[in-house]
């Protein structure tokens, strides 16, 4: 009898997780463009992705930053709204992410850091309710954006997204993030439809300050 209810618990914990998986995947699905094709927007939202041990860019995170900059270059977006983790004082994600951008040629007044995006559901909230963003290109790996694009849509950021896969990424990695996000995006449809959670905030910082 116990091993009956336990297959049964099994089954439906991994019916919800498919079932959030498909929602999310089915809502991003017309809302995610190529670089070249996806409409212009004036802010890009670039989501941090984790740092080396030694302070450097993951692959993952310099990909991002690295899609965001030729959508800088190719005229979609105005300003790259760059969203990390910096709650130790050796882990800033945000800085890491700005530095690789002038690294790429990217001009400092077109770059606007968010220290507190330490998960996706606090960026995109903080980008509505912190710098004022009523609509982005939301950059980051085809594993995550589906549930970017949720977020931030349900948060008050009308969003379309770029896939920022830009190599071959480890096998062993790729699987661990798929099997993460299951999870992550089980989480993320609580969050947003139930809990409503309110991440750090603070004072107001409009990237495009209303003109006197």
């Amino acid at each position: 009898m116990l091993l009956k209810l336990a297959l049964i618990l099994a089954g439906l914990t991994l019916l919800v997780l498919l079932a959030a998986r498909l929602i999310t995947g089915l809502y991003a699905r017309p809302r995610t463009y190529s670089s070249s094709e996806v409409p212009a927007r004036r802010v890009a939202i670039v989501f941090g992705a984790g740092l080396w041990r030694d302070g450097t860019a993951t692959p993952v995170l310099y990909d991002r930053v690295t899609t965001a900059a030729e959508l800088y270059f190719a005229g979609k977006v105005e300003k790259l709204l760059m969203s990390g983790d910096n709650r130790f004082v050796d882990y800033n994600e945000p800085a890491v992410m700005r530095q690789v951008a002038l690294s790429l040629g990217v001009p400092e007044e077109a770059i606007v850091l968010d220290y507190a995006g330490r998960r996706t559901y606090d960026t995109c909230y903080r980008a509505a309710a912190i710098f004022g963003v009523s609509e982005a290109i939301l950059v980051t790996q085809k594993f995550h954006l589906p549930r970017a694009i949720y977020l931030c849509n349900h948060l008050g950021v009308d969003s379309v997204g770029v896939e920022a896969d830009r190599r071959t990424y480890r096998r062993a990695s790729v699987l661990y993030w798929n099997a993460r996000e299951f999870l992550a995006t089980a989480n993320a449809l609580r969050e947003v439809h139930v809990s409503h959670p309110v991440p750090v905030l603070g004072d107001p910082e409009p990237i495009f300050p209303e003109e006197p």
